[in-house]
């Protein structure tokens, strides 16, 4: 049964709305005033707030700033016999749900508080939703190269410095990548991926930046690019060293003027967005063989991290092992595996040349074909490390 605190130095009205609102299933706490009602609100959860902006001691607009500083998602219809255009649109910047004037419109009012109670809800998927991802994102280690990662992470992130991304394949490029965009002042907007090795290089231009319609033969109608769709967001440039000579002139024209052309186009696209990058190359090799800009270069790597690879961290392995067990373990419906200390050390003995990716194989092999404890004569039959 949904909450609602009703605030409002009038007791005639509280009475009403309170009647009201119990009919249609609510339950219903009642405040005459602004710092009753922050008492209540502070000692319980509420799902909705009906708060007067007129009111003695403490008006509703003080009340409001208090309420969004510890709870800026919880949605609070402001009411008001002395409303006008200015005060709606103050209490809309302050955080307010929506505005409603006395005398109140009934209707309005319960349509107001169910489309309040569907936000709530979708704000509570959302971050649930949120939860479920970043833990399947988890950056697990806990050894030396791990903990500079993660710390050079926690001081990038809230920035809007580029960042370019460095080590061997499998080594968990996307996961620093998705991490520095979780952890910035964008997590809200977009997060939009591009592999660059995967894309033609006859297509990257228009699967980067899009394309009107007749374009070219098969662009039967206009396409928003992967900078658009990024707008305000974080665009993640995976394997960026396979890009074309062409279409990295196009990204640097981005990072200079913050503009984009769609295919077909001569029109100007303004973009707000931030630029991670990463690559298994040596870029700077790649520029010698003038493969790669080196001004573009110049221009992603304000911040360089290198993610080590399992082999420079193989004290991380019995954490990597435990957290792989479960999460396999939970796909496959089963209870987790026992990993004898000889399995693991075994496990440490490894040459992992597909790092993590490889590692996650592995583990996922041992669960599959094993009994219930795993032994290092079952690593050295199943684990069949390259020679």
């Amino acid at each position: 049964m949904p909450k609602i605190l009703v605030i409002d130095d009038q007791k005639s009205i509280r009475n009403t709305l309170k009647d009201i609102l119990e009919y249609e299933k609510h339950e219903v706490v009642l405040a005459e005033n602004g710092p009753d009602g922050l008492e209540k609100f502070e000692a319980d959860k509420y799902d909705v707030i009906l708060l007067d902006i007129k009111m003695p001691e403490m008006d509703g607009m003080e009340v409001l700033d208090k309420m969004m500083e510890s709870s800026p998602d919880i949605p609070v219809i402001m009411i008001s016999g002395h409303g006008n255009i200015d005060t709606a649109v103050e209490a809309i910047k302050k955080g307010a749900y929506d505005f409603i004037e006395k005398p109140l419109d009934l209707n309005r009012l319960l349509v107001t508080i169910r489309n309040g109670l569907d936000k709530k809800e979708l704000v509570t998927e959302t971050k649930v939703l949120r939860r479920k991802v970043s833990k399947t994102y988890d950056m697990i280690g806990e050894s030396g190269p791990m903990v500079e990662v993660k710390e050079m992470i926690d001081k990038v992130a809230p920035t809007d410095a580029r960042v370019l991304i460095t080590g061997h394949n499998g080594t968990g490029k996307e996961l620093v990548a998705r991490w520095l965009h979780e952890k910035s002042n964008r997590a809200e907007q977009p997060f939009i991926e591009v592999n660059c090795a995967a894309i033609p290089s006859e297509l990257i231009e228009s699967e980067l930046f899009g394309h009107e319609k007749g374009a070219f033969t098969s662009a039967h109608k206009q396409r928003k690019g992967k900078f658009e769709q990024a707008n305000g967001g974080t665009i993640f440039l995976d394997e960026i060293g396979d890009m074309s000579l062409a279409a990295q002139a196009k990204v640097l024209r981005v990072l200079q003027e913050n503009v984009i052309s769609r295919v077909g186009s001569d029109k100007d696209i303004k973009v707000d967005v931030r630029i991670l990058a990463a690559t298994n190359k040596n870029l700077q090799n790649e520029i010698k063989e003038s493969r790669f800009r080196e001004d573009l270069y110049h221009r992603l790597s304000v911040i360089i991290i290198k993610v080590p690879s399992l082999n420079e961290r193989i004290n991380d392995i019995p954490l990597l092992t435990e957290h792989f067990n479960n999460l396999i373990c939970k796909e496959l419906g089963v209870q987790p595996k026992v990993f004898e200390e000889s399995a693991i050390k075994e496990l440490q003995k490894i040459t992992w040349t597909g790092n993590i990716r490889e590692f996650r194989n592995v583990i996922e092999r041992l669960i599959i074909l094993c009994n219930n404890e795993i032994t290092d004569k079952d690593v050295q039959t199943y684990a069949m490390p390259m020679a």
